[in-house]
């Protein structure tokens, strides 16, 4: 089976700080890959430079065969098929949540507004808050919030998925709902990327951990494998960390 996305030995810097050292990762169709590691390690330039975002300095991307790298004044169609969920939900203040997901299917893909509604309805219950369709932002919870935002970047109908740190900005009671949905959407077939710091999501829900530090890719292993002990020592002492 062809990868989806091939990453193949980028590299990426600001300034004199080289953020991204000769990365090299493939991301199979179905597949939940967990990036985990310490803050300002690159994970989530890695994933604005898949999203193009950022610009790489040198190396390649594929999505489904095509080299996308360079692919700068294309990029906005592109992203109809690359979904990407910020840690700050960046929803339209004065749109209702139905709106907010409507938006890009009624400007971008030209559906009517009748159509985009009943998608945008479809989407919210699939994200467990179909009652708050009318809702403004400012009447939702955070992790009412996020869920809206999944459900808009769902509404593109992605094939590929990229949420960064998506519950890093939620109260600790409000984690659990939005990473329900996202193991949801992984046990259904939506392929993902997924930089987080909650392992038992990755426990969960992730087919591949991937560890990242100082810019580099340290360690990728499938799930059982990586948290079964088999993990270089760097990686160990970085669980050891985060996990007690």
């Amino acid at each position: 089976m062809p990868h989806l996305l091939e990453i193949v030995g980028i590299n990426k810097s600001f300034g004199a700080t080289q953020v991204l050292k000769t990365c090299t990762l493939a991301v199979d169709p179905s597949e939940t890959v967990v990036l985990i590691g310490p803050s300002g390690s690159g994970k989530s330039t890695l994933l604005r430079c898949v999203n193009l975002l950022e610009t790489v300095d040198s190396g390649d991307i594929f999505f489904e065969g095509e080299n996308i790298t360079r692919a700068r004044r294309t990029a906005h169609l592109l992203r109809r098929q690359i979904g990407m969920v910020f840690q700050n939900f960046e929803l339209f203040a004065h749109l209702s949540a139905a709106e907010n997901v409507m938006l890009a299917p009624v400007k971008i893909l030209g559906v009517s507004r009748a159509d985009a509604h009943d998608i945008a309805i479809d989407l919210l219950r699939k994200v467990q808050i179909p009652e708050k369709a009318d809702a403004f932002p400012d009447e939702l919870s955070g992790g009412q919030q996020q869920r809206v935002a999944i459900a808009r970047a769902l509404a593109m109908r992605p094939k590929l998925m990229l949420y960064d740190e998506p519950t890093s900005a939620l109260d600790p009671e409000m984690i659990r709902e939005v990473l329900d949905v996202m193991a949801t959407l992984s046990a259904e077939g939506m392929t993902s990327i997924v930089v987080t710091h909650e392992m038992g999501f990755a426990r969960r829900a992730a087919d591949r951990i991937v560890f990242m530090e100082h810019g580099e890719i340290i360690e990728s292993a499938p799930s059982d494998q990586f948290f079964g002990g088999t993990v270089n020592d760097r990686t160990r002492r970085f669980l050891d960390q985060i996990l007690h």
